[in-house]
């Protein structure tokens, strides 16, 4: 039975290794140094003692990380491939620029591991949905052919970077897209203007003004991952001649969001019925200052 390790199992990374666990495979993570939110969201997965002990028994080896400790986690995986002479094929599936991925590449190959390049889009699979997984390098296709109900894997290309590259641009408008709505709405509503902003928006836009309260709620709850999101997104603008600093604006954004009282609650605790005045209230706009004046707190 192929043995598949999940670092980390928090909310995506659980779901996947859910994913390939109803497909056949032997799902195993570790909670060491974890929440107890990690702990109830790593349900249905093999928990293993440490690090040393997953890469120790794993085929494969997933990455599913906050983006700024995305290189951190692979030399984490090279090292203790090392201590246990393991030599599992590593899967980065990180919201990573492609120099990030390429960097994450040549220190794995230094410790004589393998790199698939991998972006995430969507939500966390489950049995009804499709998560659809990018997937780049030479050994792609190893991981495109495992049965993963929920998961639908597209081989993008032979080169690392090149499945990174396709998470840059399609997050650089959907969480684009979430950011401006936010400060948009907080500008709004400090200005008393609010129903009319939203009057004018649900017109062209009714779906977006819908799903406002819960999409910018959530976001929030998640603002600390998605801002190291916006500055990988912004090195890959640099890197393809473009400028850089409007997705440096987004990562400041969400930062500010991190750093509110909303930011401190988990994503699952935003329901759809969500009204947009109290999520804005909760995140500054009225009566509890600006965005940015509280500790930033991770969500896990």
């Amino acid at each position: 039975m192929l043995t598949i390790g999940i670092v980390s199992p928090g909310a995506m990374g659980s779901a996947v290794g859910r994913a390939y666990a109803a497909g056949g495979a032997r799902v195993v993570a570790t909670l060491a140094g974890r929440s107890a939110r990690t702990r109830e969201l790593a349900h249905g997965l093999e928990l293993l003692a440490d690090l040393d002990a997953v890469v120790r028994v794993s085929d494969i080896v997933l990455s599913i990380v906050p983006p700024e400790i995305g290189a951190a986690v692979a030399a984490d995986i090279a090292t203790a491939a090392r201590r246990t002479d393991a030599d599992p094929l590593v899967a980065d599936l990180n919201a990573i620029a492609p120099a990030t991925a390429r960097a994450i590449d040549t220190r794995l190959a230094g410790s004589g591991l393998d790199l698939v390049d991998g972006s995430i889009s969507g939500g966390p699979p489950h049995s009804d949905g499709s998560t659809r997984i990018y997937l780049s390098g030479a050994r792609a296709g190893e991981l495109a052919a495992l049965i993963a109900p929920g998961i639908d894997a597209h081989v993008v290309g032979t080169e690392v970077g090149i499945a990174s590259a396709v998470k840059m641009s399609t997050a650089s408008v959907y969480k684009g897209t979430i950011g401006l709505l936010a400060h948009a709405l907080l500008a709004a509503h400090a200005n008393g203007v609010l129903p009319h902003v939203l009057d004018d928006l649900r017109e062209s836009h009714p779906e977006l003004v819908e799903r406002a309260a819960s999409s910018i709620g959530r976001a929030a709850t998640k603002a600390e991952r998605y801002a190291g999101e916006m500055r990988e997104i912004a090195t890959t603008q640099a890197a393809a001649g473009l400028p850089r600093e409007l997705f440096d604006g987004f990562a400041a954004l969400y930062v500010a969001l991190a750093r509110t009282e909303l930011a401190k609650s988990a994503p699952e605790s935003i329901g759809s019925e969500a009204r947009l005045e109290d999520v804005l209230d909760a995140l500054g706009a009225r009566g509890g200052g600006r965005p940015g004046e509280a500790d930033p707190r991770r969500v896990e």
